[in-house]
Parts: structure tokens; sequence; C-alpha cells
């Protein structure tokens, strides 16, 4: 059997165990494809991450606002309750 045909098999083999490799690796990091549901965990990080966003607005919107001490207590207030 001539060598070039050995490595050629050889390459094809290589690169479909790396093409499977890569793909159980990214599917285990979470990613999800077309169709499929996403994880609770994902969607409550969303959702942590979404409300985190409002309050940075919020504070960047406290800090740098020239508005009285009653507006300032009030925004804080409103920080808490959430």
């Amino acid at each position: 059997m001539p060598w070039s045909i050995v490595f050629m098999v050889l390459g094809i083999v290589l690169i479909t165990s790396l093409a499977r490799v890569s793909k159980e690796k990214y599917r285990a990091m979470g990613r999800v494809g077309e169709g499929e549901a996403l994880p609770h965990d994902v969607v409550a990080a969303r959702e942590e991450v979404r409300q985190l966003r409002e309050r940075i607005a919020v504070l960047e919107r406290v800090i740098t606002d020239n508005h009285g001490s009653a507006d300032l207590s009030r925004q804080i207030e409103e920080l808490r309750d959430r």
C-alpha cells in the first residue's frame, strides 16, 4: 500500500476526531443549537444581568444629575425596593 494513501486516511481520521471533540466541547460550554431551549441557569443569569444593568443606569443617573437630596433619597429607596 502506498504511503500517500496511509497518510490520507490518517488525515481524514484526525480531522474527523478533532471535529467531534470540538463539537462536544462547544456543547459542554453551554452553547445551544437552533431549536433547543435555553437551560434555566442561562435564563436566570440573563435576567440578573438585565436587572443589574437597570440598577447601574439608575446609579449613573443619580451620580451625574444635580437634583435635590429628596430626589436622591427617593431613587436610593427605589433601588432598595428591587
